[in-house]
């Protein structure tokens, strides 16, 4: 299959404009070159091209009083940049940016700066020279290698830790793409030798990619330290050159992920667990982000799958080693099963953009769209827009109008509300002349429906997948298009059309609203740009469910359209953007941090879903059995610690906690008390298990935790009092749901 030949990739803005075949890689090899690597055939080959690294300018002034070389070129048109200039080398533009620092008393990343540059050198070059990665390749073509370890923990230890002495590697388990697997183990090889073998594996394989779960903040650090220990030089590079690091973060949502970077030349490293969360962005449906858990939820976990306790590793190695080493292959048979899943959307986002494909999958999306528009602004030697000042944009339209269970529910979705407003409403920045905002979401809408035509069409499982990802891709960008509106760092924003399109969108779901409550609805939740409802009883079948659908949309704007997302037989709807769901297969889904809150210990998450499955069956008439169950298990002591118990990870170190516990700057925590307790030489980054023992069902947690690995199924001492009343505590929170709000059981 020849991605080439699809319609869509002759759109020079979306897919570059050298549409060079077989692009793998590039890196920058010295000051002014870019090594690139490309498939011909089945072998790998590499040539060198040149590197022109460039700089936008506002002022060609700032530059009069530097000595170094450089070409400088006026650009067309009105902006804020309008001056393109090229340097000799990187080191070149390196001095010609500290100069310019000091010059402007700016750094380039700061509002008004009168220089603007890319910090990736990659980047740089693939974006004057119209390149991109992967064109005329499907995903099933790339070379991909899993890896995963397993690690020894000096006894004593709960979690490993590559900086003591008796702790260390014990297991390499790797895959490809094509199905062949091999396990490295300790017994047969030294660490050393282990780690060496590892090293030559790679560099035989060859691959493209090098995927693995939590790679960056486990696997990858833990190879490097024991490397670093044993005087070893991990050269995976293509060239040669050793695996590279340095400490990086990124941002999910409203978390911030600090980990380090690796990158290794001639070759990318994708991380299915950072995948699974950026997957779970949009989907909200992941329990965790365990290899395990992500496996079962994508039902790739094989029947057969070896399974062990994560801290009987060592055990296991010691004594039934054929267990483990098992266990870790089915670990990169996972990963390789779930990177099937997650991974393709990516390798059609590596074909767009001038990134390399780890940075396509770890850059943002809006960061991303911006570099669209610097690319062909560039292309067509146009000025460029420096980036409007941030302002607040008010938020879609919310509401939770009911609360307790409903049955017969559907959910309701406005196709693609915002991207709709700003087409049919020409919500476009002001500054982009050269209209590369409408025409983008005009072609990617377009380009969406044929490759989803395709996908419907395709007969092989390959061809499939690669239509689905490529619609899939194209609907990720057309849904961020918003959010580049209001993008701070966008050099296209408009904070105004952002408004704009918000306050149209409001004023259209409250007009939907309207429409379903009047043609005898309830409403149950509205977030935005969807919305839960019971229908009327005159509504039974699907048919009745389309007409009514067709009836609200036809006094909708033009361009405006609702489609049915899903039906439900039963609902719980706790609060707003937290509910329960009752799907048409039987299974219970969970939505909100309220009702899935990873800061419950597990016996009260296991309590939490039997008793909504109860709930939503309307079988709540069993939900007090069900609680004198646990409080029974409770009372007789039948749960494993891990059901009681929560793992968390050291942040500070013990000196800084015991800092800012002196300066009153933080409150006690049992975590750093037990790790301090423990006299063992913990560092930021392990993890520790607890629970709660002795008696009381108020107690101080600090006071009264111990350690996981203290807990004695013969004598178990957890404080049965206190964890019975945390469950009555969750249970008196939805006892009004249950005994006394169970409302209409369809709409009025």
């Amino acid at each position: 299959m020849q991605a080439l030949a699809l319609p869509f990739y002759d759109n020079r803005v979306l897919f570059g404009y050298e549409a060079r075949p077989g692009l793998l890689a590039c890196e920058r090899e010295g000051d002014a070159a870019i090594r690139v690597f490309v498939r011909q055939g089945r072998q790998t080959a590499s040539f060198v091209q040149d590197f022109v690294p460039f700089m936008l300018l506002a002022d060609p002034q700032l530059l009069k009083t530097w000595a170094g070389k450089y070409d400088i070129e006026k650009l067309a048109g009105k902006g804020f940049y309008t001056y393109l200039v090229r340097f000799q080398g990187w080191s070149d533009l390196d001095k010609a940016r500290t100069h310019l620092q000091k010059a402007a008393r700016k750094s380039s990343s700061a509002p008004g700066a009168p220089y603007f540059f890319l910090a990736d050198p990659v980047a740089q070059h693939l974006m004057l020279t119209g390149q991109t990665h992967f064109l005329g390749m499907a995903f099933e073509q790339l070379k991909r290698l899993q890896l995963d370890i397993e690690t020894y923990t000096t006894e004593g230890f709960e979690f490993p830790n590559p900086g003591r002495p008796g702790d260390r590697i014990i297991a390499i388990a790797l895959s490809d793409q094509t199905g062949w697997e091999r396990i490295i183990t300790g017994h047969d090889l030294t660490e050393p030798q282990m780690l060496a073998e590892l090293s030559l594996e790679l560099r035989r394989r060859d691959p493209d990619v090098i995927e693995g779960h939590n790679l960056f903040r486990f696997d990858l650090p833990y190879i490097e330290a024991r490397a670093r220990r044993h005087r070893l030089q991990l050269d995976w590079g293509r060239d040669g050159s050793v695996l590279r690091s340095h400490p990086s973060r990124l941002n999910i949502a409203e978390r911030t992920i600090n980990y380090r970077k690796y990158e290794v030349f001639g070759r990318h490293i994708a991380d299915t667990w950072m995948l699974a969360q950026l997957y779970d962005l949009g989907a909200r449906d992941l329990e965790s982000y365990g290899l395990k858990d992500v496996a079962r939820h994508f039902g790739v976990a094989a029947r057969d799958r070896t399974y062990i306790q994560p801290e009987r590793v060592s055990w296991y190695f010691d004594h039934d080693a054929d267990t483990l080493f098992r266990y870790a292959l089915d670990d990169v048979r996972e990963t390789r099963a779930i990177s099937e899943i997650l991974s393709p959307s990516y390798v059609v986002q590596a074909q767009i953009f001038p990134l390399s494909y780890q940075h396509a999958i770890l850059r943002g999306n809006a960061t991303k769209i911006n570099l669209l528009f610097l690319r062909e602004y560039l292309r067509q030697r146009h000025a460029i827009q420096t980036p409007a000042p941030g302002q607040a944009v008010s938020g879609g339209f919310t509401d939770c109008r009911y609360q307790g269970v409903v049955q017969h529910v559907l959910h309701c979705d406005i196709t693609s509300l915002y991207p709709s407003i700003m087409l049919s409403y020409e919500c476009f920045p002001k500054h982009d002349v050269l209209g590369v905002f409408p025409s983008l979401l005009r072609d990617l809408r377009e380009f969406r429906v044929q490759a989803k035509g395709l996908a419907r069409q395709a007969k092989e499982p390959v061809s499939r997948r690669y239509y689905d990802a490529l619609q899939a891709t194209f609907k990720i960008l057309i849904n961020s298009f918003y959010g580049y509106l209001g993008f701070s760092l966008g050099h296209f924003n408009d904070f105004a059309q952002a408004e704009r399109v918000t306050r149209t969108g409001r004023d259209i779901i409250q007009q939907i609203v309207a429409g379903l409550e009047g043609v005898g609805c309830r409403i149950i939740e509205v977030d935005t740009d969807g919305l839960y409802f019971t229908p009327p009883n005159s509504v039974q079948s699907r048919k009745d469910e389309d007409r009514l659908l067709q009836e609200v949309s036809q006094r909708l704007p033009a361009g405006i359209s609702l489609e049915l997302d899903g039906r439900y037989p039963a609902m719980f709807s706790y609060k707003m953007k937290n509910y329960a769901l009752l799907d048409e297969r039987g299974v219970v889904i969970l939505k909100g941090s309220g009702l899935k809150s990873r800061g419950l210990e597990p016996f009260l998450r296991a309590w939490m879903e039997e008793m909504f499955a109860l709930l939503l069956r309307g079988e709540e008439d069993k939900i007090d059995a069900l609680l004198a169950k646990y409080l029974e298990e409770l009372e007789q002591h039948q749960f494993d610690v891990k059901m009681l118990m929560k793992t968390e990870s050291l942040q500070d170190s013990l000196t800084t906690y015991r800092d800012k516990l002196r300066d009153k700057k933080r409150n006690p925590s049992a975590l750093y008390e037990l790790a301090i307790q423990s006299g063992r030489a913990y560092q930021p980054g392990d993890q520790i298990s607890y629970y709660v023992a002795g008696t009381g069902k108020r107690v101080t947690v600090h006071e009264s935790a111990k350690l996981a690995s203290q807990w004695d199924r013969h004598h178990p001492d957890e404080n049965v009092e206190y964890y019975k009343t945390k469950l009555m505590d969750l249970y008196k929170k939805f006892k009004p749901f249950i005994r006394g709000m169970r409302g209409p059981k369809r709409g009025p």
